[in-house]
């Protein structure tokens, strides 16, 4: 593509055709234009015949709605066809219009080229708000000038750019564009080709960006890795209210972010999940960022995989949170039951602009049924409670005693016992017994099996603890990585700790969530109770400069103790070239008397040595041993 300039959509004095040729252009181009209807006013009459004469000068057919649309607000050209020579041909006639606010342009296969003309036209129009060049396959040149475009035009509210084949880097290029633009309101970038890099681009664009109120993403692959990472920069974003994540395949990882997210984002008002592989376990996690947030209004969650237990988790949500905001549910494809419908009656007359779309009555809980009990371990343990070998249980019909009983006898004393196995559980077990169908049952596998059995139960001991650790450690896997994107996404000039966050022991480190500066007041914390806010009104500590700023010297007071940062790291006494002034002004001040140099090696750090108590130590040595010296003389005196 040539370079672009204003100059090369301006129409030169010798481009214009002759009178002559103007008299033709209805018999050249093919178009159903009437003259009443091209000649309007004077101002769309010169926007007309420049568009003709572009037409002519790139060699296009007019489009005949354009000339017949001219002074109107929206001019919409979809699936006109216009190709990139099209397109500088309408740029050209648009570079002085001032009457086309929302300019349509969906399905013109204009490339990046055609594209690049339009872009350049906007550099000098400043009346058009509203664009769209969906599907006009610009791929990632495309998306280079369009970022460039956003970098520098200042009237822009709202752009669509739907499948147009960007991939993950074109992202970057969106998220450094939009970081610092403030006009844009509406982005929408669905049917691209976004994954989990591009997941964490779209993040920092929300994290970066506060001018931006609609965002639509659906149809990308935003899963697994790109999910987390978008929604940790939804958690700090302050302006986005509408947001379309449909059909990308969140999953349940997403969700679990994304319940995190609404957990802190109090701006969003819509969400749309529809069709996104969320369960019923995703969308308990969801809930739980559901019941803390007050903003959310509608909630689409259509064509996921879910059942009557997702749907009453969602109505449970809105019941038990008096400050919910939710007003709309749509789980349309949702076969519920009687007990939703009843909850939701109830829900409804505590909330009553809760409107819940589901698919119908007909559902049910998935139950499984219960599980039956193994007969050999029912029959091993009626014995071992009363203390019973096989032999006195088999006795009376096992006479010969060869552990070997006919199948009607082994039934019938079974039966007659007090084993709590049904009809189902003793036919099971003479199969076990009897796998060659012989008509005796062989009641020695019963002992041993026993030791089988015990091994089988820890592996199913051993199985269970296996699935639900490694369920643990893949949710603070995702919870991790979700917190790294938000510190990541988040500049650490406008990060304080969140003073709601969970305490830990004083021993360990304590972790806080990010959050952006404005929505807390800027506090003071430390890792130590010592130093906590209402100590530091009597001591000053010494941190170190940042910025080159300078510090105050504190007045002098014998109230008033000071203290430099410690290093924790380091076990090894340091000897330090020279004290802080402040130590030295305020020791000096306070007891002239003290020799300096008997401070111990650690004085600039937190520990501070007491040289009086060391010079008196010996003579309370002495003092113990005479008097020790005076208790044993008395002690021969009397003997």
């Amino acid at each position: 593509m040539s370079v672009l300039s204003l100059e090369s959509l301006c129409l030169a004095d010798n481009d214009s055709p002759s009178s002559a040729e103007d008299l033709d252009l209805e018999d050249k181009w093919d178009t159903d234009l009437e003259v009443d209807e091209v000649k309007k006013t004077s101002k769309d009459t010169s926007t007309a015949e420049i568009y003709l004469q572009a037409c002519k000068l790139v060699g296009v057919v007019p489009v005949s709605y354009f000339l017949r649309n001219l002074g109107t607000s929206t001019m919409n050209l979809n699936h006109h066809g216009l190709g990139p020579p099209g397109g500088k041909a309408l740029a050209i006639a648009l570079v002085t219009d001032m009457h086309i606010t929302n300019l349509e342009l969906a399905d013109n296969y204009l490339l990046a080229e055609g594209a690049g003309y339009l872009l350049e036209m906007l550099k000098a129009n400043f009346t058009i708000q509203h664009l769209d060049l969906s599907n006009n396959h610009l791929q990632s040149e495309g998306a280079e000038c369009i970022a460039k475009m956003l970098l520098d035009n200042i009237s822009i509210k709202s752009i669509k750019l739907s499948g147009n084949g960007f991939i993950e880097d074109d992202a970057k290029s969106f998220a450094d564009a939009l970081a610092n633009n403030y006009r844009v309101k509406e982005l929408d970038l669905s049917h691209n080709q976004f994954c989990g890099r591009g997941g964490e681009h779209l993040g920092q664009m929300l994290a970066n960006n506060e001018a931006l109120e609609v965002l639509d993403l659906s149809w990308n692959h935003l899963r697994m890795k790109g999910a987390v990472a978008f929604c940790a920069g939804l958690k700090v974003n302050v302006t986005l209210k509408h947001l379309d994540l449909s059909w990308n395949g969140f999953g349940n990882e997403g969700a679990l972010a994304l319940g995190e997210a609404l957990k802190f984002n109090n701006t969003l008002v819509y969400l749309d999940l529809n069709n996104n592989r969320i369960t019923n376990e995703g969308v308990g996690m969801l809930c739980k960022g559901l019941e803390a947030n007050d903003t959310l209004r509608s909630l689409m969650l259509a064509y996921n995989s879910l059942t009557v237990e997702g749907a009453l988790a969602l109505v449970t949500v809105v019941k038990n949170t008096p400050k919910t905001a939710l007003e709309e549910i749509n789980i349309s494809n949702v076969l519920v039951n009687e007990n939703f419908v009843q909850l939701l009656d109830l829900t409804c007359q505590e909330h009553p602009s809760l409107e819940v779309q589901y698919g119908g009555v007909g559902g049910f809980i998935a139950k499984k049924p219960p599980k039956r009990l193994d007969p050999m371990k029912v029959i091993q343990d009626y014995l071992d409670e009363r203390k019973l070998r096989l032999w006195d249980f088999f006795r009376k019909i096992d006479k010969d005693g060869t552990m070997r009983v006919p199948v009607a006898d082994f039934r019938k004393a079974v039966q007659q016992s007090n084993i709590p196995l049904d009809r189902y559980q003793i036919e099971e077990l003479i199969q076990r017994l009897d796998r060659e169908r012989t008509g005796m049952v062989d009641y020695r596998g019963l002992a041993d099996t026993r030791k089988q059995m015990m091994r089988d139960h820890r592996w199913q001991l051993r199985k269970v603890e296996s699935r639900q650790k490694k369920e643990k450690q893949k949710s603070e896997r995702i919870l991790k990585t979700f917190q790294s994107a938000v510190e990541a996404n988040t500049p650490r000039s406008s990060m304080v700790m969140s003073p709601g966050g969970t305490k830990e022991d004083s021993s360990g480190p304590q972790h806080f969530s990010a959050t952006p500066l404005s929505s807390w007041h800027h506090i003071v914390m430390s890792n130590s109770s010592r130093y906590s806010v209402t100590n530091l009104s009597s001591e000053h500590i010494h941190l170190p400069m940042l910025g080159g700023s300078t510090h105050q010297r504190p007045t002098s007071s014998p109230t008033m103790r000071s203290y430099s940062q410690p290093n924790l790291m380091d076990d090894s006494p340091r000897y330090p070239q020279s004290k802080p002034s402040s130590a030295q002004g305020m020791l000096s001040d306070s007891n002239p008397n003290v020799d300096h140099t008997k401070l111990s090696p650690t004085s600039n750090h937190l520990t501070r040595s007491s040289p009086a108590l060391n010079s008196k130590q010996p003579d309370t040595k002495t003092k113990t041993t005479k008097v020790k010296k005076k208790k044993k003389r008395v002690d021969k005196n009397s003997t």
